[in-house]
């Protein structure tokens, strides 16, 4: 069966992000001293005695607001709430019980679900301090004392969620998930086409441009196969990131781009190519990564029969270093086109993997140099001995020859097109890389 689901949840400000980042070994979600940080829920893989399970962490729960954003952030939490095996109520000693404790509290009791509680920063190992005890009002059983800072009590606490974890089965599922970054400037409509494709409020999606500040990862599957959502905060201009937080989420982006396997760009159809999409666009193509182009919002734009071309070649033209890219047309708010999105996405993930045999590599070397001589510089000509690929993700070509001076950046993309028009390799960018062999025949 699926792995088991540990949530950790409570009010803003308690430690949960710190908890959940000691529990996924890295430094996932964001921590800082601020309530509300965590807006959306985020996912990562943890293990406690042999047993493999998720941990989530989720935004603080503010039983009442008028906040749109904390309302959103309550919504998350019930949702992970409702698909949690465990749930991890995280309190803070240093507050005490809070009315928000008490009415959190109230609500697990009635969701069912087995519930662990947590008093954080606990950081004096040892005997509990007299105001620990309190917390047994809760009504939640045992109490935990936890430092999630520095790690005291997470051991005890695991126990008592492993307690709870359902009987371990064969997960007849799990298999390889194509990882898919959706990425592009802040409120271009990345998390409405998650949630689209996931058919629920999976992320919160807000006319507020930067609503999503953490990288956030769904699973799903189709006919098509199986695939890893990363939705992705917003990559701003660089100039406009003061906000300390803000640039936490521009490198979670950058991060996410990097595990990533496909890179979904989008770009606002009612906008066009701007300048930050070329930047937005530029890191994808620069970690060389599979990449489609999407133009979001196509429902909203005037069209006649020659809109689509007109607006590709602007497309193009604005993203001139990345003309293997498919560009699709579709609307996130009303899923239009979207289940074209999964044949574009295995067509790219395959050809970024695509491995060609050096044999066939050198005869379209020899046809190549013979139809365009190799450049020549003061009587020198170059000389390219053969070419092989020395990897993938992105292909990567490697190309031996006399003189790397004068291999030029011209004649190198010259050979990339022709690999590309003998073998495809659409969706992917390619790298060259140039060494040089002692020239036997001088010259």
């Amino acid at each position: 069966m699926a792995k088991p689901i540990v949530a950790i949840v409570g009010r803003p400000n308690v430690g949960k992000s710190q908890l959940f980042n000691r529990l996924a070994g890295k430094r996932l979600s964001i921590v800082e001293d601020t309530p509300g940080i965590t807006r959306d829920r985020l996912y990562a893989d943890s293990e406690w005695r042999g047993r493999a399970f998720q941990v989530v962490d989720t935004g603080g729960i503010e039983p009442s607001t008028d906040n749109e954003i904390l309302k959103f952030m309550r919504m998350q939490a019930e949702i992970a709430i409702n698909a949690a095996d465990v749930i991890v109520l995280m309190t803070d000693l240093h507050s005490g019980i809070t009315a928000t404790d008490q009415d959190v509290a109230t609500m697990l009791r009635r969701s069912r679900k087995p519930v662990v509680l947590a008093v954080n920063k606990c950081d004096r190992p040892g005997k509990e301090p007299p105001e620990f005890y309190e917390f047994y009002n809760l009504g939640l059983g045992e109490p935990y004392a936890i430092s999630a800072l520095h790690g005291y009590g997470t051991g005890d606490l695991l126990d008592a969620c492993y307690a709870h974890f359902p009987e371990e089965e064969e997960d007849e599922h799990d298999g390889r998930y194509i990882k898919v970054a959706v990425i592009g400037k802040p409120n271009v409509g990345k998390s409405s086409l998650v949630n689209q494709i996931l058919g629920e409020q999976r992320v919160i999606v807000s006319n507020i441009a930067g609503t999503t500040r953490d990288s956030v990862d769904s699973r799903f599957e189709n006919e098509k196969g199986k695939y890893l959502l990363i939705d992705t905060a917003g990559i701003r201009k660089r100039s406009r990131v003061d906000e300390k937080v803000e640039k936490f989420s521009v490198m979670r982006s950058l991060m996410a781009i990097e595990r990533s396997d496909v890179c979904v760009i989008m770009i606002d159809a009612l906008e066009g190519v701007t300048e930050q999409d070329t930047k937005v666009a530029g890191e994808a193509h620069d970690a060389g990564k599979a990449c489609i182009i999407v133009v979001n919002k196509w429902d909203l734009v005037e069209k006649d029969g020659k809109t689509m071309d007109q607006y590709t070649r602007r497309v193009r033209e604005g993203l001139a270093y990345m003309p293997y890219a498919p560009v699709l047309y579709l609307s996130a708010m009303t899923g239009q086109r979207v289940p074209k999105l999964f044949d574009a996405i295995n067509a790219v993930y395959e050809q970024n993997g695509r491995r060609i045999p050096t044999g066939q590599l050198n005869s379209l070397l020899a046809e190549a140099t013979a139809r365009v001589q190799p450049p020549t510089d003061k009587g020198r000509r170059l000389k390219i001995y053969y070419m092989t690929q020395s990897g993938v993700r992105p292909p990567t070509f490697v190309c031996f020859c006399n003189d790397a001076r004068l291999f030029h950046f011209s004649y190198q993309r010259y050979l990339e097109n022709q690999i590309r028009e003998v073998y495809g390799l659409d969706g992917t960018p390619i790298r060259m890389i140039i060494r040089e062999r002692g020239d036997k025949e001088n010259g």
